[in-house]
């Protein structure tokens, strides 16, 4: 039995969109999914992508994958890593397979000269916060996470300069 990551590919289109949808049924948040085949594929594979996805397989089966794009520190004065989503499908759990993504993404940001990586975790997830602890993250109890969408960021848009 083996484990082994790679990137995505646009024929895992469908399978992206699966573990989305698997990963907010488990977060409690399956009725927020909005997002389409058609909007994956046009995040990851389009000319220029500004979002990338690493799939993990057991034995040549896909069963996880961490949905990531680059941020920004302007106080360390360069780009790091922001992981939007990671999941290993349940009976793969326990394998190594989200340690191995983890882990990737980190050998990344030291390769590609990164200051650090960044990520959101759900306060009732206490398996998932283990795992993170385990990893030696810390958590950053002093940032509150804002969210403009729909109606709201649409109104700010709406908003002209004044002057």
């Amino acid at each position: 039995m083996s484990l082994s990551l790679r990137p995505a590919r646009i024929a895992d289109g469908p399978l992206i969109l699966a573990f989305i949808q698997e990963l907010a049924a488990y977060e409690q948040m399956a009725d927020q999914v909005r997002a389409t085949l058609r909007d994956v594929e046009g995040m990851l594979f389009c000319d220029h992508p500004r979002a990338f996805c690493d799939i993990a397989e057991w034995d040549q089966e896909p069963i996880g994958f961490a949905f990531w794009f680059y941020n920004l520190s302007t106080f360390e004065g360069r780009h790091g890593i922001y992981l939007e989503d990671i999941y290993v499908r349940p009976t793969f759990r326990g394998r190594g397979a989200g340690l191995a993504l983890m882990a990737g993404l980190a050998r990344r940001c030291l390769a590609e000269g990164l200051g650090r990586m960044d990520w959101s975790v759900l306060d009732w997830n206490s398996p998932a916060r283990a795992f993170y602890d385990g990893l030696g993250a810390s958590e950053q109890a002093q940032w509150i996470t804002r969210r403009l969408s729909g109606e709201a960021l649409a109104r700010l848009a709406s908003v002209q300069p004044a002057g």
